[in-house]
């Protein structure tokens, strides 16, 4: 039997850059994009004025469709389709768990097991701002293993068999460690370099501490699946400068 992944697609043949945007990989069914943090996937129902990936996009091709959806401060690897066809075909893979989502993350302090799975149910807060874990919620599946320790952080792999709003975010909560610099679910505080260097001195040119990382450290790192056509691919972003700036901090200054 020809093994799943053996004739796969990559993205290092394909990445180029167009505009502000890094193509990760495109053909004439759909687009593969590397989303910066700090961009919305799509319009803001309250505020047409703000930016989004999808209106991006829209001026680039002449009709582009969403398929699944980051959060505003998440980085990494989203797909768009081209066509009605590629649109329901890939929203279905994503319906029916037939696409393989990796995530990474920076997470706070030292996860007791180093691989797991959290099955903790999700529902939406009664005061409306985020989700929680609930008996009451979703069935929310979470796999993580852990890459490396760094003492006050950690750097995580997480592959999530469901797709819930927040899920990641709101199972690291409930594990009591959150997400590093994570507004909703975690202290928001950014990450200075002060906060784990020994001896740390400001430079001379510099009034106050810049931060390391001031926004969610999580980056959607690898989307697995097969097209119409039966072709698997496995697609990778590369994870954003900001978080392998502070991993090379991290690792420097070891704890």
């Amino acid at each position: 039997m020809e093994n799943f992944f053996e004739k796969n697609i990559t993205e290092t043949s394909f990445r180029r850059t167009t505009g502000k945007l890094e193509i990760v990989f495109e053909n004439e069914n759909f687009v593969a994009v590397n989303k910066p943090p700090g961009l919305l996937t799509i319009p803001d129902r309250h505020d047409e004025t703000i930016n989004s990936l999808y209106k991006t996009l829209q001026q680039q091709y002449e009709k582009i469709f969403i398929v699944h959806r980051l959060d505003k401060e998440t980085s990494g690897i989203i797909l768009f389709a081209k066509d009605e066809v590629t649109h329901k075909f890939l929203s279905q893979l994503f319906e029916q768990r037939n696409v393989e989502k990796y995530y990474q993350g920076i997470i706070q302090g030292t996860l007791q097991n180093k691989k797991g799975t959290i099955e903790e149910p999700i529902m939406e807060h009664p005061s409306g701002k985020g989700m929680m874990v609930h008996a009451k919620g979703k069935p929310s599946v979470t796999e993580y293993e852990v890459l490396e320790e760094y003492g006050v952080y950690s750097l995580v792999q997480f592959r999530i068999q469901t797709g819930r709003t927040h899920q990641i975010r709101v199972h690291m909560k409930h594990l009591g460690h959150p997400i590093a610099c994570d507004e909703l679910y975690g202290d928001a505080k950014p990450i200075l370099l002060s906060s784990f260097k020994k001896k740390f001195k400001l430079s001379k040119h510099d009034e106050e501490e810049r931060p390391l990382l001031s926004r969610l450290a999580l980056h959607s790192y690898e989307l697995k699946f097969k097209d119409q056509d039966n072709k698997a691919f496995d697609l990778k972003a590369e994870l954003p400068k900001d978080m392998r700036a502070l991993l090379q901090q991290l690792k420097k200054n070891r704890s």
